[in-house]
């Protein structure tokens, strides 16, 4: 049975309730696997672009610095050796992709978990749904702060792309819009509160819990086969 929660308004009244399917909000999260998209979208987003200069690419040191013997010094047969000032660099980075790839499944798991996670920790909220005729960017930081949400992150989903909501929020540096169906693990884990809008939860039904409950299937499917074979 669905989990159900209390739906407000844009004014913090409550509204009535609605269900958070379960394939979704009340799995047990698994945190090896947010750990592993996480760490994914982190290095999918580095440039890669650092580099150094070894020995042989450093400029100068065509000749003996000093001659071998009887200097009091240590041998030297170039000044661009990295022991020397200017000298090239030992095993330094190089231009190069850090990016990497999981399966789709494993993303769609470490989502629900994220959203599984933040039920939990009761760090999730359903409004009714928003729209602006015009950007208003105060008009949108005085919702957040009736929602006692002024001073926290918060990522918001909405069902569909309204311009006039993502101008308004340009200039809120602590708020994130994303459409529900976009939804990531990343960027539900770095809000501190999850903002649902009421027809966002419907798109996240259609989008996740259907995969969820397959693999709810299959697993009780598998608990079978290895009692039969007890």
């Amino acid at each position: 049975m669905d989990t159900e929660t209390t739906v407000f308004s844009i004014n913090a009244e409550e509204k009535g309730r609605i269900a958070l399917p379960d394939a979704i909000f009340s799995i047990k999260p698994n945190k090896n696997v947010l750990y592993d998209v996480v760490r994914m979208y982190l290095a999918n987003r580095r440039q890669g672009t650092s580099s150094t200069k070894g020995r042989s690419e450093v400029r100068g040191g065509g000749r003996k610095p000093f001659r071998q013997k009887h200097t009091g010094r240590a041998r030297a047969g170039t000044i661009r050796s990295p022991l020397h000032r200017g000298g090239g660099v030992v095993f330094g980075p190089k231009p190069r992709d850090y990016s990497f790839k999981v399966p789709k499944k494993v993303k769609r798991l470490a989502i629900r978990s994220a959203f599984s996670l933040k039920r939990q920790e009761d760090a999730l909220k359903v409004i009714e749904n928003i729209d602006f005729d015009v950007p208003k960017t105060k008009k949108l930081y005085k919702i957040l702060e009736t929602l006692q949400l002024k001073d926290k992150k918060v990522l918001l989903l909405i069902d569909r792309y309204s311009k006039n909501l993502f101008l308004s929020a340009r200039n809120i540096s602590q708020l994130k819009i994303s459409l529900a169906k976009d939804s990531n693990a990343y960027d539900i884990l770095w809000a501190e509160i999850l903002l649902l809008t009421k027809d966002s939860v419907d798109i996240l039904k259609e989008t996740f819990a259907t995969e969820g409950r397959r693999e709810r299937r299959e697993e009780g499917r598998g608990k079978e086969r290895i009692k039969d074979k007890g």
